[in-house]
């Protein structure tokens, strides 16, 4: 008989949240229904670490949550050669939505049943893992302000979005690239930082063509005032950035370093705050994550 498969599922993310008393029911249907025998935790998001740690060395081991919480607990099943299956129950599910993996329960589970698997690139920064991206500036302290806030976050991102902008910070950061490149001095509002190639194109903001590049790209915002900083967000969102105007430096390699004026700083990692320590080492890991998704 197969061993369950462990499913660690953080209730307190998005869908699962909304989900309330029917989460572990929908869950156990929809593995049934594909014949799988599951081991369910359903944990708080700070318990999901601990809870991972005792079942990490599981051949196959389905995280439900969002991006912020498929990212941090990667990290472990990269180091472990555990494969990650999937269940999307963040608010965005950018990464399921980019692998093709089924946004419903069934759909999901059922995937997971196939054990079709693919290598993707995992990226880290100071040896934090991120699958999305990481961005420094603007973008955490908007997500500081909205976390302050007992509203959901598509409501409470409003407010947090003009008191973020009304306290905007010009960084000055030293950005150290391997290769013949020259380092760059840059002042910026926002350092993003992607996890392979983002792209630009009107239609296509937020969008990858490629999960296993071996690429990290950099788009620093250039710096401008805030009303400037309005209307590059506006032409950003509709496809119309431009690239010699709007950004400090852009670029894609397989790594780099940021330095900086201050000893610490915050930065979001798929959406989550963090505190770290500079400088800032940021590396690719070409094909470091297995996952269970249709084949790229």
């Amino acid at each position: 008989m197969t061993a369950p498969i462990p499913v660690l599922v953080n209730r307190s993310g998005g869908t699962a949240s909304s989900k309330g008393d029917k989460l572990q029911a929908e869950i156990e249907a929809a593995f049934d229904e594909a014949g799988v025998a599951l081991d369910l935790h359903l944990v708080e998001g700070d318990e999901l670490g601990r809870t991972l740690a005792r079942v990490a060395d599981q051949p196959l081991v389905v995280i439900g949550g969002g991006d912020g919480t498929l990212g941090r607990m990667a990290g472990i099943l990269a180091e472990k050669g555990s494969t990650l299956g999937i269940l999307p129950l963040g608010t965005r599910n950018h990464l399921a939505r980019e692998l093709n993996i089924p946004l419903d329960l069934p759909g999901a589970a059922a995937l997971i049943a196939a054990g079709t698997v693919r290598a993707i690139d995992l990226a880290r920064v100071n040896g934090e893992p991120f699958i999305n991206n990481a961005s420094i500036g603007l973008y955490p302290q908007l997500v500081r302000e909205r976390e302050q806030r007992d509203t959901p976050k598509w409501i409470a991102a409003i407010p947090a979005s003009v008191a973020a902008l009304s306290r905007v910070k010009h960084h000055r950061l030293y950005l150290s690239t391997p290769g013949p490149e020259e380092d760059s001095n840059i002042v910026t509002p926002m350092l993003f930082v992607g996890n392979n190639h983002y792209t630009l194109e009107a239609g296509q903001i937020g969008k990858r063509d490629s999960l296993d590049g071996g690429v990290l790209s950099i788009y620093a915002v250039a710096a401008r005032r805030r009303l400037a900083l309005i209307g590059f967000a506006i032409r950003t969102l509709v496809g119309r950035a431009r690239r010699d105007s709007d950004f400090a430096a852009i670029g894609d390699t397989p790594s780099f370093e940021v330095g900086g004026r201050s000893r610490h700083i915050d930065i979001a990692l798929d959406g989550e705050v963090m505190t770290l320590k500079m400088p800032l080492r940021f590396e690719c890991q070409a094909g470091a994550l297995k996952v269970v998704a249709p084949a790229g």
